[in-house]
């Protein structure tokens, strides 16, 4: 069973390719996480969990959804996890994650995908992120002929680097660089409320038919990247910067 979490795409399209290579669907767990529904899922396949990279780990919204879970059935699980170049030691939380559900990991993909994080990274346009989408599918072939063939994940062994990345700059960038202090809004927004509907937490609502932001952000980029009218902005890192969203093929 395949359940994924996306902010602008990318996961969403890695979840949903897999499921076409193993069969079956790919379930969504946006509305698990804004609704703080607890999900019980039962699987005879291995579970694939699908998320972003943040900070070089799992998203914590992520993580505190599949915490809040219960998985019966199949005790296998692997992890793909979309970046824009590399996922650090995310590997090594993930297997004590596992441990904690009593999963049994059978390792963690990196695939690269196209960068969306508008509010540090240069963002590519809309044919370069084409190619590199087109240039990820090798490693989502190999990844669902290791879950077909229940085969652990080759894993590249982490450097000291990685374990930085991982572990004090990862907190660091939780606890004092995620905020939606930074997001406003110009004149060019027309009140359509797309920003609301797609924050995983619920943290925007609609003041006078423009959003205003509420606490709580992660940082998924699903209300500065979906704007139809780009409207939005995080402070300066934002301006003139292409608004990204996974090509749909």
């Amino acid at each position: 069973m395949i359940i994924y979490w996306s902010g602008t795409g990318n996961s969403r399209y890695c979840a949903e390719y897999l499921a076409g290579k193993l069969g079956g669907g790919a379930l969504d767990a946006f509305s698990y996480i804004r609704g703080g529904i607890a999900g019980e899922f039962i699987s005879s396949g291995p579970w694939v969990f699908v998320s972003p990279t943040h900070g070089w780990r799992l998203p914590g919204i992520f993580e505190r959804f599949l915490r809040s879970a219960r998985f019966n059935g199949s005790k296998c699980a692997y992890f793909v996890m979309t970046c824009g170049s590399d996922i650090g030691r995310a590997a090594e939380y993930n297997r004590r994650l596992c441990a904690e559900l009593g999963l049994v990991c059978m390792g963690t993909r990196a695939v690269v995908m196209p960068e969306n994080y508008v509010a540090m990274f240069p963002v590519p346009g809309e044919a370069e992120a084409r190619e590199i989408v087109r240039r990820a599918r090798p490693a989502l072939d190999a990844a669902s002929v290791d879950i077909i063939n229940m085969t652990p994940f080759a894993e590249p062994r982490p450097s000291a680097l990685d374990a930085l990345k991982s572990g004090p700059v990862n907190y660091f960038f939780t606890r004092y660089m995620i905020s939606d202090r930074r997001f406003t809004v110009s004149d060019k927004c027309v009140s359509c409320g797309k920003c609301a509907a797609l924050c995983p937490v619920g943290g925007i609502e609609l003041d006078g038919g423009r959003p205003r932001w509420l606490g709580g952000c992660v940082h998924c980029m699903a209300c500065i990247c979906s704007c139809p009218a780009g409207a939005i902005e995080y402070g300066r890192a934002s301006l003139g910067k292409p608004r990204y969203r996974c090509p749909e093929g």
